[in-house]
């Protein structure tokens, strides 16, 4: 696989907006999530910009080496905005912490997603001289993000310390 890192990158705070549902990848309900996000998106009236996110947050015990397709996490859909003076009925809102993360690009079909996770956590992450936090990983869904395409691009934000 070509090396699909791209950089290193320490991000501000995030003050975020959108749906939660809990899930696993066994009991994968993200298209449910997302749907519903998309039908009220509009009703978000101050986002930072176009690029969706879609977050992951796992126990901050857990330990990935023992992560499985039941592992319980909380999976969200949202946009970043400017503050929460404004928060559509049945929304939710959460503060992504500030940190670093290594970001990745995911070119192709989310059936191919597996490969890139595979390159990031079974051979990257291991030489980098990094070790995961215990933050919130996500995608960045941007304009070159089309859904079930393959000429789709996302990235993969993975929080990182030394």
């Amino acid at each position: 696989m070509e090396d699909i890192h791209l950089r290193i990158e320490t991000i501000a705070q995030k003050k975020l907006i959108g749906l939660t549902s809990e899930m696993s990848l066994s009991e994968n309900s993200t298209p449910i999530l997302w749907k519903g996000f998309m039908t009220k998106r509009k009703e978000i009236t101050n986002t930072i910009s176009d690029d969706l996110i879609s977050m992951q947050v796992y126990d901050p015990d857990l330990d990935f080496s023992r992560f499985t397709p039941q592992t319980i996490f909380e999976k969200w859909a949202v946009t970043e905005v400017t503050d929460f003076d404004h928060i559509p009925e049945g929304m939710k809102t959460f503060v992504l912490p500030e940190g670093q993360y290594a970001v990745f690009l995911h070119k192709g079909l989310p059936s191919d997603f597996p490969k890139t996770a595979q390159y990031i956590y079974g051979q990257w992450l291991p030489k980098s001289g990094y070790t995961l936090d215990s933050r919130p990983h996500f995608e960045v869904l941007g304009a070159k993000y089309k859904n079930n395409d393959s000429d789709s691009e996302e990235e993969v934000w993975i929080p990182i310390k030394e």
